[in-house]
């Protein structure tokens, strides 16, 4: 069977054209940095220190904001977690957030000036919420896209089922095809674009998941404090963006938990979304995050 060429650089002139932008193509590059004896992955986009910080979800990677990080034009560091995209895997496993917040932080401790804002989606922000208490002196500002603590496995079992499915395809078809399934509003063009960043194909023709790439964890995931308490103890400001379409993972009862704790937040409804709201509304995400860098 023969190799589908690929080239992680070579789709955001398709990204554009897809959103209609009229927006240059910064300088991207793929960063690596070396925690506790581990490479975490990430992409540089455009010069000078990152004035954010992004953290996908769960069995995404760091390609899932190229086309919101297009718009936006701002210096900006777009991490694969642990396990995911090319970063390699922790040893508690994909859904660790205590360990991938301790990889996380070894990255900020790396950068030469502290990022101004920290966003994170679905997993990546519950991560987000552990790293702001870590290292509030490098979070000026957290955005926590369609998720809160409030986050359950029934509310959430409509991504998992995806998530758990088959470890191999036989095909790049046989994939595209599980994945517009799952996708039924979203453009193939841009499922086909982002398999390629998120499958890798092996020698022999088949496809895999880059997050199931890897061996089981070999440790006990670390147990997880009470992360509403946690988001109610942090000082900087925080901003929460909800998709209102099917999909979603946040409920009006989440809504009001987050407002009787953080009374200061901001809530903002993203109709045309998903869960997915960089994938679903990439330029309205850029807009709410312009309004928040600074």
């Amino acid at each position: 069977m023969s190799q589908v060429p690929y080239d992680e650089f070579a789709y955001f002139a398709d990204n554009l054209a897809e959103w209609h932008l009229d927006a240059p193509i910064p300088p991207v590059s793929r960063e690596n940095v070396l925690v506790d004896g581990r490479t975490l992955s990430g992409l540089r986009w455009g010069e000078g220190d990152p004035d954010l910080v992004l953290l996908h979800g769960g069995a995404q990677n760091a390609h899932t904001y190229d086309t919101t990080l297009l718009a936006l034009g701002r210096p900006a560091l777009a991490l694969d977690l642990p396990g995911h995209g090319h970063s390699d895997p922790g040893p508690y496993g994909l859904s660790a957030i205590v360990g991938h917040a301790e990889a996380v932080v070894g990255v900020l401790d790396h950068l030469p000036r502290r990022p101004r804002l920290l966003v994170g989606m679905s997993l990546g922000g519950l991560v987000a919420t552990l790293v702001a208490e870590a290292r509030p002196d490098a979070v000026s500002h957290l955005v926590l896209v369609d998720i809160t603590p409030g986050v359950t496995p029934e509310k959430a079992r409509h991504i998992t089922d995806f998530v758990n499915g088959p470890k191999t395809f036989t095909s790049f078809d046989e994939l595209l095809e599980r994945t517009i399934a799952f996708n039924p509003t979203r453009s193939v063009s841009s499922l086909r674009r982002g398999i390629l960043h998120n499958a890798k194909q092996l020698p022999d023709g088949t496809w895999v998941w880059r997050h199931q790439q890897h061996a089981p964890a070999t440790l006990a995931a670390p147990a997880v404090t009470d992360l509403w308490e946690v988001l109610e103890t942090l000082a900087m400001p925080l901003t929460l963006v909800r998709g209102r379409a099917a999909g979603s993972v946040v409920t009006d009862d989440d809504v009001a938990e987050l407002w009787r704790r953080r009374p200061d937040a901001d809530i903002l409804d993203v109709p045309e979304a998903g869960h997915s709201v960089q994938g679903d509304a990439p330029l309205r995400l850029a807009a709410v995050l312009a309004t928040r860098v600074g």
